[in-house]
This record gives C-alpha cells, structure tokens and sequence, in this order.
C-alpha cells in the first residue's frame, strides 16, 4: 500500500548523552524551557540536576513542573499549561519516561491552543500548533519520544484516550541506555511488552507491510525478546538495554508499519480503558488482554498468525495453518510469562464485575467511534467478550 513516513526527531545516543541537552535547546532558538519530568527518581539519580546543569550552561532560562505519574493526568497537564503561559514558556522538556513525554505533548497542546486541551484527545477539534518538545528518556517502552502520539487520563470518569498528530514529534531525543539501568525488574518487563505490542499492532493490520516491513519487524520482535530475557539475569547489560531503547523508538515512529494500513491497535484501546479504570501499568495491560485477543481474531488471516509463530516465536509449523497460529499463541504467553508478565486480568490483580466490563466496552466504543481494530472489526460486545475471556 501507499505511505508516507515522517520522522524528524533527531537522536543523540550513548552514555552521557544527557549532558548535552543545554546545546540542543539552546539550538532551537527558545527562550525558556519547561522542565518536566516525574516522580523523585530523576531528582535522587543526579539526571535532573545534570540536566538543569546543562540548561545553564548554555544560557537557557527554564521552569519546572514534576508529577508526571504512570497513566499521566489531565489535571496535570492543565495545570502545566497555565505554568507555560505565565512564565512565558515556549519549549518543553521532557525528563522521564513515556509517560512525562505524553504529559509534556499534551502541555504544549494546551499552551499552543485556545481553549480546554482535552477537546484534542476527545476528537472534539484538532489542534493548529504545539510547543516544541525535546525529550531525555529514561524509560524504553512507549517510544513517544520519536512517536506522533500521546495518551492521557481525565480524573473526571477515569477515561483514558490517545491522540496522534505529527505536530508533537518531538525535535529531539537524548537517549543514554545507563538510565534505564536501575528501573525495577517490572518497569524493565512491562516497557519490553510495550515495545512488543507497538510492533504487534502493526504487524496485525488488516494489510500485512510490505515484505521488508515485516521483516524488520520480526527481527525488531526477536531482539526484544532476546533482551528481555538478558535483562532478566543481568539488568546493567549496557549492550541489552541498549538494544531494547532503540528497538522501543523504532517500534513506534512508524517504520514497523510502512505500506500497511496503520495497523490494528485494538488490543491497546481494549487496554486505555482497563488503564483509565483500574489504573494498572500499560505493559502488563497489554499483556493481559492480547491473549484473549488473538484468540478471538485469529480465525480472520490464520496464516498472518502462524508466520508471526515461525519467524518471531520459533514454533514448528503444525497439522494447520490454525494449529500453528494457535501455538504461536501459547507460546507468546508462554514468553510473557518468562519475563513475569500477566497474560489474565487475575494475574494482573484485577478483577472487573460485568458491570465493570459493560462500562470499559462502551467507553472503547465510544473512542473507537464505530467498530474497533482493523484485522477483524470489533463490536462493543466482541469487546466485551474479550474482556470476559481475559479475566
């Protein structure tokens, strides 16, 4: 199929890399920056006075505003949005993981716009303008800081929505796979099943990439997995989170979806909803749900499925086209498993009542403004079930 691809972030990787950030904002001819990053980590590891450090150095004035948390707030946001304004901010960056990069995305939205920001991600109007971003990653799982895209959750009914627009991209990523080294083991796993999962969904579309897309693809997939299991035994491998940061970017900047159709993405919106609810963390979400799934939709393109089984999971081809998809399946969970990940709701810790399920179906029905994914449509009652599979 016909495509375009765009992605003008321009990376600077490797050890140390975050003591040039001042250079790099200084080079986009702002005059002051928006410094925003997350919980206490990036305070007690040294990065955000090294960060501030560079900034002066290079006479770039900033502000600051943490906070950002796992599924980033909307109140947050507004608030970091009336922060830019008064202070005259005109970049923002963003020091944290994925979630400080949405949250960051979603600030310069609301300053660069009039009006309430929300209207973006509630696909009431489509914003004209963002504050340029740049973005010092800490944390290899959503690849936001080369992605069109960003996802925040509204306090008010806990709804959790996605918006893409290539005006967020950000103008820079620094990446230095040393801070990613002292994430807890399950930080570690659940951004391996993101980066997983942002590949998934594309290699699931209704259109399959062309041939060399998927192949990148599956290669993409194998090194996550092949890391994973590294990081597992040895969490300061320089070389595996080297190539699991990097895989995490180009699983998301659109280079894993060229000449498709854009991919499926059901079981991430299946999982916005589980996430704006229960407030669980995004990799294991997804790990929860696919299972069910796949199990649901294989039956539309059996042999989509059972190459996934050959090529990325090393399964031996079966009786069928459908009996190697199937076991390709079970051994994705099997993987999931390996890296101490939940393939149910239950080993997720969560346990939704039907009313629950009924309110996270309407809800992705809502947002999915019709039916749901590509590779089969789905209804608000496919959706439903899935979720009853998965519990």
């Amino acid at each position: 199929m016909d495509f375009r691809y765009y992605a003008p972030t321009r990376v600077v990787f490797g050890r140390k890399s975050e003591e040039q950030v001042g250079a790099l904002v200084r080079a986009q001819g702002c005059k002051k920056a928006l410094v925003h990053f997350g919980g206490g980590s990036a305070r007690r590891s040294g990065l955000l006075e090294t960060v501030k450090r560079s900034l002066a150095a290079a006479g770039v004035e900033f502000a600051e505003l943490g906070g950002a948390q796992p599924n980033p707030r909307l109140s947050l946001v507004r608030q970091g949005v009336e922060l830019c304004r008064a202070e005259g901010v005109d970049f923002i960056l963003a020091v944290g993981g994925g979630s400080v990069i949405d949250s960051a995305k979603a600030i310069g939205y609301g300053a660069a716009n009039e009006g309430d920001v929300w209207d973006f991600y509630n696909f009431v109007r489509a914003p004209k303008a963002c504050l340029p971003v740049g973005a010092v990653l800490t944390i290899a799982a959503a690849g936001s800081e080369m992605s069109d895209s960003s996802v925040i959750t509204n306090e008010d009914g806990w709804v959790k929505r996605g918006y893409s627009n290539d005006l967020c991209r950000p103008k820079f990523a620094v990446m230095d796979p040393e801070l990613t080294m002292t994430l807890p083991e399950y930080q570690t796993m659940c951004g391996c099943a993101d980066i997983l999962m942002h590949t998934m969904e594309r290699y699931f579309g209704r259109e399959a990439p062309m041939g060399l897309t998927i192949c990148m693809a599956e290669a993409l997939m194998r090194s996550v997995m092949e890391n994973a299991r590294v990081l597992l035994a040895a969490p300061d491998d320089y070389e595996a989170r080297a190539q699991v940061m990097w895989a995490g970017s180009l699983s998301h900047n659109g280079l894993t979806g060229c000449g498709g159709d854009g991919g499926d993405w059901a079981t991430h919106k299946l999982e916005h909803e589980l996430g704006g609810l229960f407030d669980v963390a995004h990799g294991a979400g997804l790990t929860a749900l696919w299972g069910s799934w796949a199990r649901y939709v294989y039956g539309e393109q059996p042999a989509r499925f059972a190459r996934f089984a050959e090529k990325v999971l090393g399964v031996a081809p079966q009786k069928s086209e459908e009996a190697t998809a199937l076991a390709g399946i079970e051994a994705m969970e099997a993987f999931y498993r390996a890296i101490r990940m939940p393939t149910t709701l239950a080993e997720l810790g969560v346990q939704p009542t039907d009313a629950q399920i009924e309110e996270m179906a309407e809800k992705c029905s809502v947002t999915a403004r019709g039916a749901l994914g590509k590779f089969r449509p789905l209804s608000k009652a496919d959706m439903a079930a899935i979720y009853r599979a998965a519990r």
